[in-house]
C-alpha cells in the first residue's frame, strides 16, 4: 500500500512538474511572440503551441488588443501623413502671395508719405517678413519629416563644423550681449554625417540660444562626439524645457519663434543616428547633441 501511494505521489509530482514546465514554456513563447508583433510592422497574430485553455485564452485576449493597437497606429500614421501634406500645401500656397506682398511693400516704400503712414508700413513689413519666415520654416519642416531628399553621409570634422556655425552666429550673439565660449578637444572628432543636415542642426541650436540665453553661452564638444549648448535662462522651467522639441511649441518670451527649429533639429539628428535632449537645472538650460562613434570591427 505504501509503495502504491509513493508511486501515485511520484506520478502526481511528475505530472505537476511537466505541467509547470509546459506553462513556463508557453509563457516564454507568449512573451517572445508579443515582443515580435510589437516591434515588427506585420499583421500576423500571436500563436501558441500549447493546448492549455487558459494560455490560449490569454493569447486570444492579447491578439484582440493587438488588432486595436494596429488600427490606432494606422489611424495615427494616416493623420500624421495628412498633417504633413497639409503643412506642405499651405506653406507652398502662401509663398506666392507673400512674395507679391513683399514686392508691393517695396514699391510703397518709394512713395511719399507721412511719418504715421511710414511707421504703419514698417509694422506691416515686419509682420510680413515674420510670416514669410514662418512659411519657409513650415516648408522645411514638412520636407524633413517626409524624408524627402536622401542624406549624403560623409566624414565630417565636428570641431570644424561647430566652429563654422559659431562664426556664422557670432555677430548676432554679440549684438544681444552674448559672448559665446567654444570648447573643443585637441583631437579631431570625425563622424559620418550629412554635412548640410548637421549645419542645419547646429544653426537651430545657436538660434535657440539666441532666443533663450540671458547673456552667456558655453558650447562644449567632447572626444566622444557629444556637444552641449549651455546658457542661463531664468525665464524657463522644467515643464517648458520638456516640450522644447514639440512641434509648434514656443515659450512666450520668444515671440518670434516658430516652434519648429528644435523639432527640425531632432528629426535631422535622429535621421543621422544621433540623439538630442534638453534639461533644465535652474537657472541653466542645457541641450545635448550626441553622435556616438560607430562600433569597431
Amino acid at each position: 500500500m505504501a509503495y502504491a501511494l509513493c508511486a501515485i505521489l511520484a506520478v502526481t509530482v511528475l505530472a505537476l512538474g511537466l505541467y509547470i514546465w509546459s506553462m513556463r514554456r508557453a509563457a516564454r513563447q507568449l512573451v517572445r511572440e508579443l515582443s515580435e508583433k510589437l516591434s515588427e510592422d506585420t499583421n500576423t497574430l500571436i500563436s501558441l503551441s500549447t493546448a492549455d485553455r487558459e494560455m490560449r485564452r490569454l493569447a486570444a485576449a492579447l491578439n484582440r488588443e493587438l488588432r486595436i493597437l494596429r488600427r490606432e497606429r494606422l489611424r495615427c500614421r494616416q493623420g500624421d501623413r495628412e498633417l504633413k501634406d497639409a503643412v506642405t500645401n499651405v506653406s507652398h500656397d502662401l509663398r506666392t502671395p507673400l512674395t507679391a506682398i513683399c514686392g508691393y511693400l517695396e514699391l510703397l516704400e518709394r512713395e511719399d508719405m507721412g511719418p504715421d503712414a511710414r511707421r504703419y508700413l514698417g509694422y506691416i513689413s515686419e509682420r510680413t517678413e515674420a510670416m514669410k519666415s514662418l512659411t519657409e520654416e513650415l516648408f522645411r519642416y514638412s520636407v524633413v519629416l517626409s524624408g524627402a531628399g536622401e542624406l549624403a553621409p560623409e566624414p565630417v570634422d565636428l570641431t570644424s563644423a561647430l566652429e563654422e556655425s559659431a562664426a556664422g552666429f557670432y555677430a548676432a550673439l554679440t549684438a544681444r550681449g552674448i559672448s559665446p565660449e567654444i570648447r573643443t578637444p585637441a583631437v579631431r572628432v570625425i563622424r559620418t554625417l550629412d554635412r548640410a543636415a548637421l549645419s542645419r542642426v547646429l544653426s537651430n541650436l545657436f538660434s535657440n540660444a539666441l532666443k533663450y540665453s540671458d547673456g552667456d553661452l558655453v558650447v562644449t564638444l567632447t572626444e566622444k562626439g557629444e556637444m552641449t549648448f549651455s546658457n542661463t535662462a531664468v525665464g524657463l522651467d522644467p515643464v517648458q524645457v520638456g516640450r522644447l522639441f514639440d512641434r509648434f511649441f514656443s515659450v512666450e518670451a520668444a515671440r518670434d519663434a516658430t516652434g519648429l527649429g528644435l523639432s527640425i533639429a531632432r528629426a535631422l539628428t535622429e535621421r543621422m543616428g544621433g540623439v538630442i535632449t534638453a534639461e533644465y537645472d535652474a537657472p541653466r538650460l542645457t541641450v545635448r547633441l550626441c553622435f556616438p562613434a560607430p562600433p569597431e570591427g
